[in-house]
């Protein structure tokens, strides 16, 4: 379910070797912690692991843990009644019966898995809970010779993950948890998502949840959110948004990706824009499609706002996997992007804004 339909790379330069060799990466979106992999062990199927990353010079990876997707999910309409595909992939894959029915537990298991590679390999990954955690990855990865350190930061796909308790929302931020998105495909308790029924805006528990989300030092992500929800978060005024794993409307239109003016009042507001590796969100999945997604995003809403939100083991096929990420950095180099651009949108972005926006302890 995760393909990696991958071309053999031609024309990389030795200039972009050094240039990629220099970038801190980031991505804003993955769901490899739902699978049963061991992260710490490279594997030829799925699109990230922690090899796999090291091979493609990625310094910090969101990890967005997965706990209700409907059957026949689409990008148009989905009822939140329809059979969850995640129950039985918790019941095969053997996870602690109490994921069987609370999707608090679910988050809770991911988080538990990722804490436990952190545990298991502690000079190679480490989980990214404040603004410290972050500055000593940079400078640790800066002065490393051989072998850099890599940054893990957990995220929801969906607050459905609070089993409608906003006591589980601190639950979950001392198991780590930094950012949380609001919804994913189908409506939930906080309001309406992109390919639900409703396509309501944030209901009163939504309006709680966002404010101790904010009071705890919670990103918000908007990624599946309805147009209504954006625009209701957006009047709150509480921070900066995140768009984690999208597409930009007018380069790439349909139900996936929302109106390019909701982008740029996002964008306006200091919040970041994730572009997707997938074809539902861009169109084109080979290196240099995702290239042109990332240009059509920058000329938007300019290069302070753009990120990488991959979307990998996210139930997509992708044109190449984190270890082949140096191919994406060749074709933006051949669009022309600067260096100075292409070290934003591939990570210095997402590093600016989670130095201001992770608690300071």
């Amino acid at each position: 379910m995760n393909q990696v339909k991958h071309a053999p790379a031609q024309g990389i330069s030795d200039a972009t070797k050094a240039l990629h060799a220099s970038l801190f990466i980031a991505d804003l979106h993955a769901d490899s912690l739902l699978w049963h992999r061991d992260l710490l062990i490279r594997s030829d199927y799925g699109q990230v692991d922690f090899p796999r990353m090291q091979e493609g010079n990625v310094a910090l990876q969101m990890f967005t843990t997965v706990t209700k997707s409907p059957a026949g999910l689409n990008y148009h309409e989905n009822s939140a009644h329809s059979r969850d595909n995640i129950t039985l992939l918790a019941l095969i894959q053997g996870w602690p019966m109490n994921t069987w029915g609370s999707l608090t537990a679910r988050a809770l298991h991911q988080s538990d898995r990722l804490h436990k590679f952190a545990e298991r390999a502690p000079d190679t990954v480490r989980i990214i809970k404040n603004q410290a955690d972050l500055a000593a990855l940079q400078a640790d990865r800066a002065a490393a010779t051989k072998t850099k350190p890599m940054g893990a930061i957990l995220g929801t796909e969906g607050s459905h993950a609070l089993d409608g308790e906003l006591a589980n929302i601190e639950r979950l931020y001392q198991a780590g948890f930094r950012m949380m998105s609001l919804q994913h495909f189908f409506d939930n308790q906080l309001g309406g998502s992109l390919h639900g029924v409703s396509h309501a805006g944030l209901t009163e528990f939504g309006r709680a949840a966002v404010q101790e989300m904010t009071r705890l030092g919670i990103m918000i992500d908007v990624a599946h959110s309805s147009e209504q929800v954006v625009r209701d978060v957006l009047a709150l005024n509480t921070q900066a948004l995140i768009v984690s794993h999208t597409g930009i409307y007018s380069h790439c239109p349909n139900e996936r990706n929302i109106p390019d003016t909701l982008m740029q009042s996002i964008a306006a507001k200091g919040g970041l824009i994730g572009i997707g590796f997938w074809r539902g969100a861009v169109c084109d999945d080979s290196p240099k499609g995702v290239a042109n997604a990332i240009q059509a995003a920058v000329n938007l809403v300019g290069e302070d706002a753009v990120a990488l939100g991959s979307d990998y083991d996210g139930s997509v096929t992708t044109g190449f996997d984190s270890s082949q990420l140096l191919e994406l950095t060749q074709a933006l180099v051949d669009l022309g992007m600067s260096e100075s651009t292409i070290a934003k949108v591939m990570g210095g972005n997402q590093a600016r804004f989670f130095a201001k926006h992770l608690p300071s302890l």
